[in-house]
């Protein structure tokens, strides 16, 4: 049995978070591999900053507005909490989409590394969730089980009755900490697999952008996957969460993506490796 606390660092008037650090380098490791495989690709990596500052902005204010809608109070958009994963990831896709239209870049071009970068991100910024004891399972007494007594909320009897839906079994005290899955974990976990299949697929045969699509169907699974052990009271006709719904859409776009740009092209990235390849082994020009 594992008993967490909230990770918090103290500077004098300042406190640190762990959910804080977690975004903080999430969004951080995002740009370095977003510049770096746009450089390996021979393209500009310059305007990625621009990107994640957007992304920033859309993906924070999209996380809220999600969760306002869900809590249906707007008092929720000042608390704390309640950064939602797909209000951020759709506000943060459609802030950069709106940027890079603005600028008049390649989309496609930059949506390969961006496929790679959010799993990346995904999988750092889960941790920030584990750190602050947020977005825990449903209860479990297997020998990963964890007890939150100072979570976000608390993973109490009465907690999980009330605000997740969870029956507990009679004669349980409202005040009892529960022990309950480490979603968080296993979270990070699927981001860092996810991040492993985007990248070595990232030298595919397909037209730019192809990879985009193979990111949202595998971020859609696992997200489908995950929310049957997450503690929820959100059901969609009492069978699958808002989550899993979105899930699924998010699945099905990413098969459509991957037909749009199925075909191989001359500018793919396997052809664009292959290319830089063959200028940097090939001999000096002789003088004549």
């Amino acid at each position: 049995m594992i008993i967490h606390h909230p990770f918090i660092i103290h500077f004098g008037p300042l406190t640190l978070t762990g959910f804080g650090l977690a975004v903080l380098f999430a969004f951080g490791i995002a740009q370095v591999i977003s510049q770096r495989e746009l450089a390996r690709r021979g393209e500009d990596p310059t305007p990625i900053s621009d990107l994640i500052l957007a992304a920033v902005i859309g993906g924070l204010l999209g996380a809220k507005i999600y969760y306002v809608i869900l809590k249906g109070d707007i008092h929720a958009f000042l608390s704390r909490g309640g950064f939602v994963f797909w209000g951020g990831l759709v506000g943060g896709i459609l802030a950069v989409i709106f940027t890079i239209r603005y600028k008049k870049l390649d989309m496609w071009k930059i949506a390969d590394p961006a496929g790679m970068a959010v799993a990346a991100a995904y999988a750092i910024g889960r941790t920030g969730c584990w750190a602050v004891g947020d977005d825990y399972g449903r209860p479990w007494q297997g020998f990963l089980a964890v007890q939150f007594p100072d979570g976000a909320p608390p993973s109490t009897a009465l907690n999980l009755q009330s605000e997740f839906g969870v029956q507990i079994p009679p004669g349980v005290s409202p005040d009892t900490v529960l022990s309950v899955y480490p979603t968080q974990l296993f979270e990070v976990a699927m981001g860092v697999t996810m991040f492993i299949i985007l990248w070595r697929m990232r030298d595919h045969r397909h037209a730019p952008g192809w990879l985009f699509g193979v990111y949202m169907v595998l971020a859609g699974i696992e997200r489908f996957l995950i929310e049957f052990l997450r503690a929820k009271d959100d059901r969609f006709l009492g069978i699958l969460t808002v989550a899993q719904l979105l899930a699924l859409l998010f699945i099905a776009g990413g098969f459509l993506w991957m037909w749009m740009r199925r075909g191989p092209t001359m500018a793919s990235p396997a052809h664009a490796g292959q290319a830089l390849d063959a200028r940097t082994s090939a001999p000096p020009p002789r003088r004549v």
